[in-house]
């Protein structure tokens, strides 16, 4: 199988094992990156004329910058051990991100910005769970830059799929910005990257991503620590039978929104769900405890 152009695969040589810009995603916002951190080891960076969202993804890191600073971020060991810490840093901040005690590993996009919005620490008490779908395609979503967070651009989500489950089910896009007569939104035009973590080492899933035209179809195997880009078109996942699958989506573009349409070919599953799979939520704030 040749590997298709919408999936990046980790660099595990490198501190900074993803690094994805608009132009090697061909596309105008999102920029994204992922690093694993030993203890002691510091990060600088600037968000310039971008906003920035940063995921801890497992262990504990502080962070100072020109807008205050955080003595711990995160606590749970990997993403499947506890809920997650998300820090939002407006444009023209400078930080230095140091990892503390057994390491952290790290994920985090930014995107233009015109406008300024406050920094804001998201803690694992702050992140709404929602459970989605129903039956075999029930998944976790932890809602860490909502719709509706203040920022301009930025959305940022995880979610959870049970061993064998669909997510991102039925199939659902949002390429086009739409509004309806009275100017609702319903449908937002908006790059998106899913960032995979799998419970195994051997585990896997799959995620295809295709156009109603057919311009676009690719169906995409894959692992631990890839990245796989959603320029455009539906884009669903299944996870293998016997792992759990992670993916952490950040999306920018037209509006700060989850706004979407469903495939009409495949949205009445949605009438066949008569319960949520009995699994979830499978991450909470009761584990930690």
């Amino acid at each position: 199988m040749n590997q298709s152009p919408l999936l990046i695969l980790p660099d595990l040589s490198q501190e900074e094992y993803q690094h994805l810009t608009p132009a090697r995603a061909g596309w105008e916002f999102l920029h994204f990156g992922a690093r694993h951190m030993q203890s002691g080891s510091r990060w600088e960076f600037d968000s310039g004329e971008h906003e920035l969202a940063l995921v801890v993804l497992g262990g504990a890191c502080s962070v100072q910058s020109t807008l205050g600073g955080w003595g711990r971020i995160g606590r749970r060991p990997d993403v499947f051990q506890g809920m997650p810490y998300c820090l939002y840093l407006p444009r023209r901040t400078r930080f230095t991100l140091e990892a503390l005690e057994q390491g952290v590993d790290v994920a985090y996009a930014w995107c233009p910005a015109n406008e300024d919005h406050p920094a804001h620490l998201v803690t694992p008490d702050e992140v709404e769970i929602e459970i989605r779908g129903g039956g075999n395609a029930t998944r976790q979503i932890n809602r860490m830059l909502p719709p509706g967070f203040d920022c301009q651009r930025l959305v940022a989500v995880e979610v959870f799929t049970p061993s064998g489950n669909w997510s991102s089910y039925p199939p659902h896009k949002h390429d086009v910005h739409r509004v309806d007569a009275g100017g609702a939104l319903l449908e937002a035009d908006l790059e998106e990257v899913y960032f995979y973590q799998i419970d195994k080492p051997e585990g896997y899933a799959y995620q295809r991503v295709y156009s109603a035209d057919g311009r676009l179809d690719e169906l995409i195997l894959v692992r631990h620590r890839q990245l796989v880009l959603v320029p455009y078109g539906y884009h669903p996942v299944v996870a293998a039978p016997g792992y759990t699958v992670y993916y952490l989506n950040f999306l920018a573009g037209s509006a700060q929104s989850l706004a979407s349409s469903d495939d009409p070919q495949y949205a009445s599953v949605k009438s066949t769900w008569s319960e949520k799979d009995p699994r979830l939520p499978l991450v909470s704030m009761a584990m930690e405890e």
